[in-house]
């Protein structure tokens, strides 16, 4: 594959390769630029927001506003029917779309890669807010959140049906981790529980305008560093600027929520639980010091 980008580049006589991608599009073009001798210049594009050396990625904001959306939406049904609704969204190994959307959509329950959960203190937090007469819940859950302790693997036909993946080469199918939570929170709660999975509806579509201005940002930079021979690097935006980053920094790294995140801390302000510990109301008490906000 490299060998024919290369032969084709050649052909064509280009100047310059402009690749818009994620992580593995980073990857790549480094490939290219160090074993094919390529001029390239790289955008970060991906709704998992997870590109190392910048603040965003286009394509984020549009996955985020969809999955808000929807978490929007399941709120009628929850509500009105008494259920749990446990909402699968993507993000790969990062927690950025499911922590945006979640936030922005009212979760009362984020779960995200960067921390391990305990299904035990999700059913609690649950459990808490029936008490408080909310008979519903809503657990925005990243595709890669991953529980404390091991789940057991269970294999049985219904998994196939119910559009399990494959596990290994012997066919078999497991059960989908959000799957096995929604049992968990059906049996403690005692309220019905549904999965309801985006899946690639959060990848396609139209792009919000601020995806479209921010893109269009990203490109005239990445055209500026061309026209002043400026190859090898990554555009990337920190704050208010874009600036050029050098490839071989970006390549091989990842950018997940930190502990510290704002945003992390808001949801936690605003009492969402996010699987690790339930405290049952705000901690902005917790977030400045003594006499801060005097």
């Amino acid at each position: 594959m490299t060998g024919a980008a290369v032969e084709t580049y050649r052909r064509l006589n280009l100047d310059c390769l402009i690749c818009l991608g994620g992580g593995g599009t980073q990857k790549g073009a480094y490939h290219l630029m160090t074993k094919g001798g390529l001029n390239v210049v790289t955008v970060p594009k991906t709704i998992d927001n997870d590109v190392y050396g910048t603040d965003v990625c286009f394509g984020y904001d549009t996955g985020m506003s969809i999955a808000a959306e929807a978490i929007d939406r399941l709120h009628t049904t929850a509500s009105s029917h008494h259920r749990v609704m446990v909402v699968d969204i993507m993000g790969h190994n990062a927690g950025w779309l499911a922590l945006g959307a979640g936030v922005a959509g009212g979760a009362d329950v984020i779960l995200i890669p960067e921390i391990p959960y305990s299904m035990d203190v999700v059913a609690q937090s649950l459990l808490d807010r029936m008490r408080q007469g909310k008979m519903f819940s809503i657990v925005a859950m990243a595709e890669g959140a991953v529980p404390r302790t091991a789940i057991p693997k269970k294999h049985d036909a219904k998994d196939k049906k119910n559009g399990a993946k494959k596990n290994g080469a012997g066919g078999h199918y497991k059960e989908p981790v959000s799957a096995i939570l929604a049992e968990h929170l059906e049996q403690a709660t005692r309220l019905e529980t549904r999965v309801t999975s985006l899946g690639h509806l959060q990848r396609g579509g139209i792009p919000t305008p601020a995806d479209r201005i921010l893109c269009t940002e990203f490109g005239t930079h990445a055209a500026e560093c061309v026209l002043r021979r400026r190859f090898g690097v990554m555009i990337a935006k920190r704050g208010e600027a874009f600036v050029p980053v050098p490839l071989k920094d970006v390549v091989g790294k990842r950018r997940i929520v930190s502990p510290d995140h704002p945003l992390l801390l808001a949801a936690r302000s605003v009492g969402t639980c996010l699987g690790d510990v339930w405290e049952g109301y705000p901690i902005v008490v917790k977030r400045f010091p003594q006499g801060a906000l005097s």
